[in-house]
């Protein structure tokens, strides 16, 4: 089975080398790596380029002018041939037996996405911890909106589910990942994997990272919201007219974060 392995990147060269050994290095070689350039200013499209141009598995796009991390994306998907595709930022990387442990978990047509735990590295990918969030979600919830990230990376999905979605939203600049969990998510059942599959790298120039790019991820994120809640055909949440909330994210998640719901995602 054909794994694709999908890249949005912009001006990543030197973090994207320990990303482009550790796919080398998977124990599962049945892959193809979807990398899109979204018009890079310095000489990391040239130099993947040269990196990579004798081996076929790798198969690159560039953008005519920058175009922003969701039409970059889209546009991976778009042009990914596996049966199962997932993404990697070119500043992380995965684990060896990441794409092996995914595909075994695809065991029905009825699962639709799988992820992991992933770990929090250090600028040099050394891991520091695994990040708690993710776990097991109850499927088929028409009030699950991921406001804790229980679903996160290392995500992987059915290329036909994505196929019955309207696809990543090439508008968005931020929570792009956010809009795909959702859409997937009502496609079919999710599954998660209790091992540290993908590693997360902190750097002071990650692009969710920065904090002068927090207004416009939270104002994105209402965006997916509330295209979820229209998607759901959701007119009111906890009682509140959905026309009425103006920031989704933050009503959600304090009417998901009672004392009981925090026991429960404890110990669940």
């Amino acid at each position: 089975m054909l794994f694709s392995i999908l890249i949005a990147h912009y001006n990543n060269y030197n973090y994207f080398l320990d990303c482009y050994k550790s796919i080398l290095e998977q124990t599962y070689q049945n892959f193809e790596v979807i990398i899109v350039d979204d018009h890079s200013t310095d000489d990391s499209f040239d130099k993947i380029k040269e990196l990579t141009k004798d081996d076929a598995r790798f198969r690159l796009f560039r953008n005519d002018v920058n175009k922003g991390v969701g039409y970059t994306k889209r546009r991976c998907a778009e042009n990914a041939s596996g049966k199962i595709c997932g993404f990697i930022d070119p500043d992380d990387a995965i684990a060896e037996n990441a794409l092996a442990e995914l595909l075994k978990h695809f065991s029905s047509d009825k699962i639709s996405a799988v992820y992991s735990q992933l770990q929090i590295c250090d600028g040099q990918l050394v891991p520091q911890k695994i990040y708690a969030s993710p776990k097991q979600v109850k499927n088929n919830d028409n009030l699950f909106f991921n406001i804790f990230l229980e679903v996160n990376h290392f995500f992987s999905f059915r290329k036909d589910a994505y196929e019955k979605t309207s696809g990543i939203n090439q508008d968005l600049t931020s929570a792009v990942d956010q809009d795909l969990y959702m859409k997937l998510y009502e496609t079919g059942e999710v599954k998660f994997i209790k091992k540290p599959l993908y590693l997360y790298r902190i750097h002071d120039k990650g692009v969710s990272q920065a904090k002068s790019k927090k207004g416009k991820l939270n104002e994105n994120w209402h965006k997916v919201l509330s295209h979820t809640v229209t998607r759901r055909n959701i007119t009111k949440l906890y009682g509140k007219p959905v026309s009425e909330i103006q920031n989704l994210p933050e009503f959600i998640f304090q009417k998901q974060n009672s004392f009981l719901n925090k026991l429960l995602r404890k110990f669940l």
